[in-house]
């Protein structure tokens, strides 16, 4: 994206809950948090070619780690952190596990850490609450619209910076030839898991700020949904652009309730179709659509 349109973009967030109403930039804030989780996806997926049907899992640990640590006395913006890092190691130590698969067998793998996650929350409930889950302080929200974006926008700006240098170079690499990457000395071991952890965490992140914007924790928020809901925002905002995780933050968030405005009784079908137009007229993706489109050259007049 060029300058001028990143910092246009940027001046319209911070102005957008002074002119919106206020349930709006709460869903602005569910968005922004959405976003930073895909962004994670775009990581793995798009730039390494490794699939995750289970990010949903992720964000339950960043959730429930914010929410035991606010129970614990830790305030929200430290325990954001937190939630990164054991996120992020859960990830690294999927991503070790995960070296072995590939294609379906590792989304099959994804999968199932996706559908044991709420159970497993249930078990232990004098952590974490059980099937009761765990109610969180409450925060103004404004503050969290901005916690939230100022946070995605970091995290956007983090993934940018690496992913130009030697880090997304290798990671490429290993997604168009593993056999070709080893021979110019990328350690495929090293950087699928960096991948792994480092999704993992911006997955963490999000569910840190959702947790904090719910007030609220349950292990059914976390199921197999909420991994496929990440997995269709990915590619439907664009696999191979990092921007376009805003894009699909605000798809997955918008959208469902859009479809429930046109037809409450076929909102289902209607989020369906929806997709599936996107999908068919936009292969690479809404923000791959829009970039062709830039670069595009504008007819000649006569």
């Amino acid at each position: 994206m060029k300058p001028a349109l990143i910092g246009a973009f940027v001046v319209a967030m911070a102005i957008l809950p002074m002119v919106i109403p206020q349930f709006l930039s709460f869903q602005l804030t569910y968005a922004g948090a959405y976003t930073i989780a895909i962004v994670g996806l775009v990581i793995l997926i798009g730039k390494t070619g490794q699939i995750s049907l289970g990010h949903g899992a992720f964000m339950a640990v960043g959730g429930y780690t914010v929410a035991i640590l606010a129970h614990s006395g830790v305030g929200y913006i430290l325990s954001i952190p937190a939630a990164a890092i054991t996120a992020g190691v859960l990830g690294v130590g999927l991503g070790a596990i995960a070296l072995r698969l590939e294609g379906i067998y590792l989304a099959l793998a994804t999968f199932a850490l996706a559908a044991s996650i709420p159970p497993l929350i249930k078990r232990f409930s004098s952590i974490t609450g059980g099937a009761m889950g765990i109610t969180l302080p409450s925060h103004s929200e404004l503050e969290l619209y901005y916690v939230t974006w100022i946070v995605a926008g970091l995290l956007l700006l983090l993934a940018y910076l690496v992913l130009r240098g030697r880090v997304g170079l290798s990671l490429r690499a290993l997604r168009d030839s593993e056999a070709a990457a080893v021979s110019f000395g990328v350690n495929p071991v090293f950087y699928k898991t960096l991948a792994f952890g480092w999704s993992a965490a911006y997955a963490g992140v999000a569910g840190a700020l959702l947790a904090d914007a719910t007030a609220y924790v349950s292990p059914d928020v976390y199921g197999i949904p909420l991994s496929l809901t990440l997995l269709v925002g990915a590619v439907v905002g664009g696999l191979d652009m990092i921007w376009g995780a805003i894009l699909g933050g605000a798809v997955i968030e918008f959208l469902p309730l859009w479809s429930q405005k046109i037809n409450p009784a076929f909102s289902s079908v209607v989020y369906g179709v929806a997709l599936v137009a996107i999908i068919t007229f936009m292969p690479e993706g809404i923000a791959g659509a829009i970039a062709r489109r830039l670069r595009s050259p504008a007819p000649r007049t006569s």
